[in-house]
């Protein structure tokens, strides 16, 4: 690629970045190719590209290559452990570069395509596996590409998932599910209720053979909602022995938001999905643009790219296609500058002004990205903000160049993927962790550069850097807090189990006693659980700013962790809340006080586990009592409580027998087995609990 166009972003860097020499950037003015100068500080920038154990390091004033050995990073005290271990697109295997070749092929078929659904191809090499490829559709409506009467669709098209199908795509935590292209949505739903696709993956999957996704266009992002879709049925049957999944797509329109690329990170399914992309191919970028709105010229999109149509490929574009490109590049521009300063720290208000009059696409990335150069080599990305950056910096238009040629150029790269079978041989570059180039660098001046065989501009390196720069720091404060944060935690922790075990030597629930705070023990104890809320809440604060990386809440040791956090201390919290009155004033601790940090852990479990949400408030035991407790203080006779007496009782049978609940609250001297035993007789002699409560 040795086109360098004009159309570029103004980068806001923020007050605490080193600020270099300005670099003035060309802004379309309006679509008559017109023009006005803006200056933007420049960042200093040192370009690293990393691949397995080495650092290939750029020279941006030479472009040479040089190789260097780097010691492997320390360990932290709370190493992480991926749920399952799947291959770096950096560094796949012969075979996997073999069957990456077999799905193009699969995806562009020399013969007409059937009008079948999807196809499946069984193949015994490099491998056993089950291919399914899906084809692209060339229907802006009718549930092609934009499902605006759909109930619930934005102006982008996008919807909620299904939660039946795709349970992990939401936000831990907040609980707010995935958004996704609604028609895309419709069609796999169609595919799963109307086709034999089900059928025949669950047929491949007993036969042993490693299930394969792939599809050209929108044919990749159904590809993509089919390899989520078998991935949450696997984690669902705990298939742990199942070979994980092969989605490949290209060039493939965005398919969900930020919760949705989210959720696929820290599932750690992205590197399942390959998505191969032509820099200049239009249809991964259509979604960026109000799809309800612009039907018509994504209509005539797909009609100029249809091989069903007669003018497939011909010399010119119509105007339609010119104006939806224009629009097409302003809203990439929009979202584009507006994550670059998010992620650059800004604080300006203007951001929030901006969406206030201006309403930004969801679409996010989501996998790992594969971007082709005229080279035939291939950069690798899996950082979804360099991705979207790159989106839009890959389509900069020369102020020479003309809109309507731009135009022709970006849909004629959607059907230039022939390449892919030599770039299979080729080595592979990871172009994610660009670091920050000396002020002293030479070739500061030059106006573009090449990143891992893709031709640049400086002002795309500084957003590549800077979203480089982010997923670095994310990661340094997780180191920070698998370090010195973490051994606090344990420390505390292991000081409010000595609480526990003491107050259980004298026949007392810890609940109790530090509910009475009668003992130098109970102050003690507080001040643990104070240190543990604050140290608790920056963690869940960072998750909520996007502060740590995606995979952090499918830590299994931070989900373990969180998890006996929960149980040891949220009684402690109850116990306060009561203590001083606060249901009265007020609420119950369930609906009004329970902190947001317990929800939080609680959530992470129950996703771990792959249990129902809500079903672990085993922590909560406490406030449950307490409520029915005064509720019959207050009036109430026990026939008016008795279905809800019944479930706590049957609940922390189920809890204490699994290992959830302690042994405490069935102590003699336990406020709940002292109110228990106020209840009727024959309510007491038929529960469930009779044999653990003493007498």
């Amino acid at each position: 690629m040795n086109e360098h166009y004009g159309f570029v972003i103004a980068v806001v860097v923020p007050a605490t970045a080193h600020e270099g020499e300005g670099s003035k950037l060309l802004l379309p003015n309006n679509g008559h190719g017109q023009y006005y100068h803006q200056t933007t500080p420049i960042l200093p920038i040192n370009s690293v590209l990393k691949r397995k154990k080495k650092i290939q390091t750029l020279h941006l004033h030479t472009g040479a290559e040089s190789t260097v050995n780097t010691p492997p990073p320390p360990t932290s005290k709370l190493a992480a452990t991926p749920l399952k271990t799947m291959p770096a697109a950096a560094a796949l295997s012969d075979d996997d570069r073999l069957v990456v070749a077999h799905c193009a092929a699969l995806s562009f078929p020399t013969s007409p395509p059937s009008s079948s659904s999807f196809q499946v191809h069984h193949a015994s090499h490099p491998y056993p596996c089950a291919a399914f490829a899906f084809p692209p559709s060339w229907s802006a409506g009718g549930g092609g590409w934009a499902a605006s009467a759909s109930p619930g669709a934005g102006a982008f098209g996008d919807a909620k998932v299904d939660p039946s199908l795709f349970p992990s795509l939401r936000s831990v935590g907040s609980g707010v599910p995935a958004r996704a292209n609604a028609a895309f949505l419709a069609a796999f739903r169609a595919l799963l209720d109307g086709s034999p696709l089900q059928s025949e993956v669950s047929r491949a999957v007993a036969e042993e053979k490693r299930i394969i996704f792939t599809g050209h266009s929108s044919g990749g992002s159904i590809a993509t909602l089919a390899a989520i879709w078998f991935l949450e049925t696997c984690t669902r049957r705990g298939s742990v022995n199942q070979a994980h999944p092969f989605c490949v797509t290209f060039g493939a329109p965005l398919v969900g938001d930020n919760t949705f690329n989210h959720a696929v990170r820290r599932e750690g399914w992205s590197q399942c999905i390959l998505n191969f992309v032509v820099p200049l191919d239009i249809i991964p970028r259509i979604p960026l643009t109000p799809l309800a709105s612009v039907t018509e010229g994504i209509q005539a999109v797909l009609d100029w790219l249809s091989p069903h149509t007669p003018n497939f490929s011909p010399s010119g574009v119509p105007l339609i296609i010119t104006q939806f490109y224009e629009n097409l590049l302003r809203s990439t521009l929009s979202i584009a500058s507006y994550e670059a300063c998010s992620f650059m720290g800004c604080t300006s208000s203007i951001l929030g002004t901006l969406t206030s009059f201006i309403e930004l696409s969801p679409y996010r990335p989501c996998g790992t990205y594969l971007f082709m150069t005229s080279s035939e080599q291939l950069a690798v990305l899996t950082n979804s903000d360099a991705v979207l950056q790159l989106l839009f910096y890959c389509l900069q238009l020369d102020p020479q160049q003309q809109l309507c040629d731009a135009a022709e150029r970006s849909l004629s790269a959607h059907w230039q993927y022939e390449p892919i079978k030599q770039s299979m041989t080729q080595e592979i570059v990871c172009v994610d962790y660009l670091g920050v180039i000396s002020s002293t660098l030479p070739g500061r001046q030059m106006s573009s550069t090449t990143v891992g065989g893709l031709d640049v501009s400086k002002e795309a390196m500084l957003s590549l850097s800077a979203a480089g720069q982010w997923e670095k720091q994310r990661e340094t404060n997780q180191a920070k807090i698998d370090g010195a944060n973490c051994t606090k935690i344990r420390e505390a922790l292991k000081s409010l189990n000595e609480y526990k075990r003491t107050c259980e030597l004298h026949e007392v629930s810890y609940y109790d006693s530090f509910k009475l705070q009668r003992e130098v023990h109970d102050f003690n104890a507080n001040v643990s659980r104070l240190e543990l809320a604050g140290l608790w809440d920056e963690i869940v604060e960072m998750l909520r700013k996007r502060e740590l990386p995606d995979g952090f809440e499918g830590r299994q040791d931070w989900v373990n962790l969180g998890t006996l956090y929960r149980r040891l201390v949220e009684p402690l919290d109850i116990a306060n809340y009561y203590r001083h009155s606060k249901n009265e004033d007020t609420g119950s601790y369930l609906s009004k006080g329970r902190p947001r940090r317990y929800k939080y852990t609680q959530e992470w479990h129950e996703q771990l586990q792959r249990i129902s949400f809500g079903s672990s408030l085993e922590s909560c035991f406490w406030a449950m009592a307490e409520e029915l407790q005064a509720e019959i203080a207050n009036g109430k006779t026990f026939e008016d409580v008795r279905d809800r007496v019944v479930k706590l009782e049957n609940d922390a049978h189920g809890w204490f027998l699994s290992g959830c609940l302690g042994k405490d609250i069935f102590l003699s001297r336990s406020s709940f087995v002292m109110w228990w035993k106020t209840l009727p007789e024959k309510h007491r002699s038929a529960s469930c609990i009779a044999k653990l409560v003493p007498w």
